[in-house]
């Protein structure tokens, strides 16, 4: 239960009373703002555009495996967390109490940025701030003024933030980890911080990232999670006949199609075959495996290679990539001299929006989709009347903030403080909606979340799931929604009563044909 109007501010003598007539106004305002809001829900299977672009334009679709195609269950997640904190005990010497500690699926979300050298995760918006309350050295939130302390306030410069990849390279001290498989990376990472700390043990930060970065890596280097999906495929993969649905309506379309990926031949295989079926490849134009993307967009320099059936790399020339067969390695720039594929009749689909997406807008001019399998159960979220009510109550109570504040005395000071410390608390709950530690995956308090500024850039459009594809015709064109500038009039992009037919609600879906 909200409680809008705290009945200590009706009831003292001494407030303004045109502060207090303006919020009771609002909230009259809000009462029926809300349930317009509330009949005009957004669609969680809807197809959200950055950039404008027809599917009239594309002729070939490429696609990710992993998280593309493809969906895991949660016992993978658990399966790479205990396989990779195992290697830490078995190979790089770690106490065996850390065996201790179970992987939390609802501790970490993707799109955090992690300082190797205090050991600390944190959430950063578009402009490099950290949110505060946000912050956690182990499983332990840091407490706002050490954070303001540690960064001589709370913005990150330039130069200590990850680099293009999100890597922590060439100087940059902070770490994105922008892949699905990376949330048990930041689980151990935490885990293992907070077991050194509660112990009192001395330890370099730098050591343990790269300990456990080697050893998550391990756990697919090393096929020992390839082996254990491979040998309970049921238990892992999230079998959904929609993935081959998307492919034959494309297929029955004219298009051509292509898959490249960083997971070996005959695991992929394998999970195309139970999700699509035997003949998975006949809707393949193209097939490529052990990419090592991001390398394969900018390596000129590794040529294809041939793989049998049995998995046996040939030694012949490739003059040319052939349906039904599947390749190694390679670049885009052999790809593309061999295909002809080139430009914006290109669509690719990932997960990854640097290694799958980055590089192909920029670079080559290929239009690009991101699979968000967040986004689902965010847009669920932001339809509950719970969620409706907090956020149009803390935008309607921060405009009245903005508007009041030029009142300086002493009786409405005191009552704008009463407001800040109300909307500060509303903040609080609105993150609690999603996760309690780092709170939704787009934003922050107010602004974009630095993951939100990327996929912005480097994806002209997202959804949560290939099988959004379905709701649409292949002539469909999208267009993103103009919202106003700050020095612009709202008046675009505010909803007329009868719903602005250009957002996804879940009542003007366009069905496919």
């Amino acid at each position: 239960m909200i409680h809008f109007l705290p009945i200590s501010l009706l009831g003292n003598p001494n407030c303004s009373s045109g502060l207090i007539t303006s919020k009771i106004f609002l909230f009259c305002y809000f009462l029926d703002l809300v349930p317009s809001i509330m009949s005009n829900l957004l669609n969680p299977d809807a197809i959200f555009s950055n950039n404008e672009m027809s599917l009239s334009d594309i002729e070939i679709y490429g696609f990710d495996y992993d998280y593309t195609l493809v969906f895991y269950s949660k016992h993978l997640h658990t399966l790479i967390f205990n396989a990779a904190r195992d290697l830490l005990i078995n190979e790089h010497r770690y106490p065996a109490e850390i065996r201790n500690y179970e992987y939390d699926p609802n501790f970490a979300i993707r799109g955090l940025h992690y300082d190797v050298h205090r050991a600390i995760l944190m959430k950063i918006d578009a402009f490099h701030y950290i949110q505060l309350g946000t912050v956690y050295r182990g499983l332990t939130v840091v407490p706002d003024e050490e954070v303001i302390e540690m960064y001589e306030g709370s913005h990150v410069p330039l130069e200590q933030m990850s680099d293009f990849y999100g890597k922590s390279s060439h100087g940059n001290t902070m770490k994105q980890f922008m892949d699905i498989f990376s949330l048990p990376e930041m689980t151990l990472l935490s885990c293992v911080n907070e077991y050194f700390l509660k112990n009192n043990l001395d330890y370099e930060p730098v050591h343990l990232y790269k300990d456990v970065k080697d050893s998550i890596r391990d756990v697919h280097i090393k096929g020992i999670m390839y082996r254990a999906i491979e040998a309970d495929i049921e238990k892992y993969i999230c079998y959904a006949e929609q993935t081959r649905a998307v492919l034959a309506k494309l297929a029955n379309h004219g298009k051509k199609m292509f898959l490249i990926t960083n997971s070996p031949s005959s695991f992929v295989d394998k999970g195309m075959r139970y999700i699509v079926g035997k003949d998975w490849r006949d809707l393949f134009d193209v097939v490529i495996v052990q990419a090592e993307k991001p390398n394969f967009f900018n390596d000129r320099r590794r040529p294809f290679r041939k793989v049998t059936e049995r998995g046996v790399l040939l030694w012949d020339k490739i003059h040319k990539l052939e349906k039904g067969q599947i390749y190694k390695q390679g670049n885009l720039y052999e790809f593309l001299k061999l295909t002809g594929w080139r430009g914006s009749k290109v669509l690719y689909f990932g997960d990854h929006i640097y290694s799958d997406l980055a590089d192909l807008t920029l670079k080559h001019g290929w239009r690009t989709g991101a699979i968000i399998p967040e986004l689902r159960s965010e847009i669920k979220i932001m339809n509950t009347e719970q969620y409706i009510q907090t956020m149009t109550w803390l935008q309607t109570l921060t405009g009245l903030l903005e508007q009041m504040q030029i009142h300086r005395d002493d009786t409405s000071q005191m009552i704008l403080q009463e407001w800040k410390k109300e909307r500060k608390e509303m903040r609080e709950m609105t993150k609690n909606f999603f996760n309690s530690q780092f709170g939704s995956l787009f934003r922050t308090d107010q602004n974009p979340t630095y993951f939100l500024r990327r996929l912005s850039r480097f994806a002209d459009i997202y959804m949560a799931s290939l099988s959004c594809l379905l709701s649409y015709d292949l002539s469909h064109t999208f267009y993103p929604r103009r919202t106003p500038l700050q020095h612009e009039l709202p008046a675009w992009s505010e909803r007329p009563p009868s719903g602005n037919f250009r957002i996804p609600f879940i009542q003007g879906v366009a069905q496919a044909k």
